[in-house]
């Protein structure tokens, strides 16, 4: 009996270690994945379909349609966005854009570059815009963008021709 403990100790082993290399599963959540990644878990809404990282690091989130949040500003996600996700930011963004002014702007990279300040920054191109990272320390309610989808929420989910308060 001891011969077969050493001997399955070994594998075992060497299966944690193949099991640590594989990619991201699916039944992690995305805001854990944030988070395990710098990143506060509230940057993307509580809506999420699915999501993927591949092995160079391109994210990319399926919602059940597009969306309208509020943090400081309003936020619209597109029913996918995609990203480049490194330890600290989310760059090289689609599917994003934040309103300025009554101007929807699209968000083009998400960085956080020293946590301990308590701020993180977007760049929406013609500015860069910082805010208090305890903004997205939650998943926000994201409402349904009827504009562009027709689709108001169920639980969980988006269901047709139903009407939504405006944020």
């Amino acid at each position: 009996m001891a011969k077969r403990s050493t001997v399955s100790i070994p594998i075992l082993g060497f299966l944690l270690l193949i099991t640590s290399l594989l990619p991201i599963s699916h039944c992690d959540s995305i805001h854990d994945l944030l988070k395990r990644n710098g990143l506060p878990p509230g940057l993307l809404p509580k809506i999420v379909r699915s999501f993927n990282l591949d092995e160079n690091g391109l994210l990319e989130v399926n919602l059940y349609g597009p969306c309208l949040a509020k943090y400081e500003n309003r936020v619209h996600f597109e029913s996918v966005i995609r990203g480049n996700l490194s330890y600290g930011e989310l760059t090289g963004l689609v599917g994003l854009s934040q309103e300025e002014l009554f101007l929807w702007l699209p968000v083009k990279d998400i960085i956080v570059d020293d946590p301990s300040s308590g701020l993180i920054l977007f760049d929406v191109g013609v500015v860069h815009k910082q805010f208090s990272l305890s903004l997205f320390d939650d998943p926000p309610n994201c409402k349904p963008d009827e504009e562009q989808s027709g689709l108001s929420f169920r639980s969980g989910g988006f269901e047709k021709g139903k009407g939504v308060e405006a944020l």
